[in-house]
């Protein structure tokens, strides 16, 4: 009995010491290539804010490694056995801080990542194209940055296209990609010469020298979005038909690529936007609304999209000749409601009375509510097709 005591006091003892030891081992430090791609992965699932806390983790440790930026060759080796190194990793924070909002942030990494790595081969063109777009000189200095990511772009082209590689399928994906890349810069140049250069003697010429440029040197299966730029350019020359048939033949492209597919033959979300735009003015609203509806599937919080959807419908209406589909009528009816409800409110916050809008005199132009109209037609599944 005494010896079962005393080794229970012993055990007691033991316990009490016990608890003022750490019960949990402190977990390992992250590597810096686990918080790159963390960060990586979280940008992907549209969670930049928490994509933020890894990243700048991984930047501080980076900028104090002598390596990670000592030169563009080093760096090269260090890449090479996925290793991580710091403009790369610069990118992958601007992308981030871009995603939130903080533009100025974003510049300033992504020159930074442009000074180090000069020729893009680590970074490739993505600083110089995002910079294109923000920097605030616009004009010229934008167009300086779109030379110098297709001077990049084009050296990559070259590297890859040897002749027998583009066998490859990979490969050949890989230089499409590249081609895609260079006819967007290509239109953004054409862009800033509707714009911000439009003042200049060759604008024009200039204008339509890039565009044609970039609908060559774009593979037609992606060609959607460059067609859509070289359709704005005749938009703006007064060659409305000749626009039309490019904006149906770029729809064409993609309208059957089912929409949860990731595809970079279906241009971006605020690429259709500007679609829906241009349909509308050269007045193919039968078009425009099975766009409208594509949109509204894939976004449907889109003021945007809502917005336009009531007034295509509103355009509709006012053309005699078309009725609507009892099939789609209640989807297009509640697109318009919405619509009418979300200008109401725009109305409001703006200060404009009912009867200053010019909804409330389209609205009076409405068909009667027993004439059927189609301006769409539909395939077994329900959905909007084009036609």
């Amino acid at each position: 009995m005494v010896k079962t005591k005393t080794k229970s006091r012993s055990n007691s003892k033991d316990i009490l010491r016990s608890t003022n030891a750490p019960l949990v081992k402190s977990l390992p430090k992250k590597s810096v290539e686990e918080l790159v791609a963390e960060a990586s992965e979280l940008l992907e699932q549209s969670q930049a804010e928490a994509a933020l806390a890894p990243i700048t983790d991984a930047i501080a440790r980076l900028s104090t490694d002598a390596k990670s930026y000592a030169s563009v060759d080093i760096m090269l080796q260090l890449a090479a056995q996925e290793k991580a190194v710091y403009p790369v990793a610069l990118v992958l924070a601007a992308d981030i801080n871009l995603a939130l909002g903080e533009i100025d942030i974003a510049r300033q990494q992504y020159e930074e990542a442009a000074r180090i790595d000069g020729d893009g081969a680590l970074v490739s063109a993505e600083p110089w194209l995002q910079l294109a777009q923000l920097c605030e000189e616009g004009g010229k200095k934008s167009i300086e940055y779109f030379d110098k990511a297709i001077e990049i772009l084009k050296n990559e082209i070259d590297a890859l296209d040897d002749g027998d590689a583009m066998a490859d399928e990979e490969v050949k994906g890989l230089v499409d990609v590249r081609r895609l890349k260079v006819a967007e810069a290509l239109c953004g140049m054409s862009e800033v010469y509707m714009t911000d250069l439009s003042w200049e003697d060759d604008a024009e010429q200039r204008c339509e020298q890039l565009v044609t440029e970039a609908v060559a040197v774009c593979p037609e299966a992606l060609s959607a979005g460059t067609l859509q730029t070289l359709a704005n350019v005749r938009i703006s020359q007064e060659r409305v038909e000749e626009a039309t048939k490019i904006l149906q033949h770029s729809i064409v492209l993609w309208k059957d690529i089912p929409t949860q597919e990731e595809s970079l033959a279906r241009p971006d979300f605020p690429a259709r936007v500007s679609l829906v735009r241009m349909l509308m003015e050269v007045e193919q609203e039968q078009d425009a609304m099975a766009v409208i509806e594509g949109l509204v599937k894939e976004d449907d919080q889109s003021v945007e999209a809502w917005y336009l959807g009531g007034w295509c419908q509103l355009l509709l209406s006012q053309k005699s000749d078309i009725s609507i589909d009892a099939k789609s009528c209640n989807e297009d009816v509640k697109l318009k409601e919405h619509a009418d409800e979300l200008v109401a409110s725009l109305n409001q916050t703006l200060g404009i009375a009912d009867g200053d809008d010019e909804w409330e005199d389209a609205d009076d132009k409405d068909v009667d509510d027993d004439e059927e109209v189609e301006i769409v037609s539909e395939n077994g599944d329900g959905d909007v097709e084009m036609t």
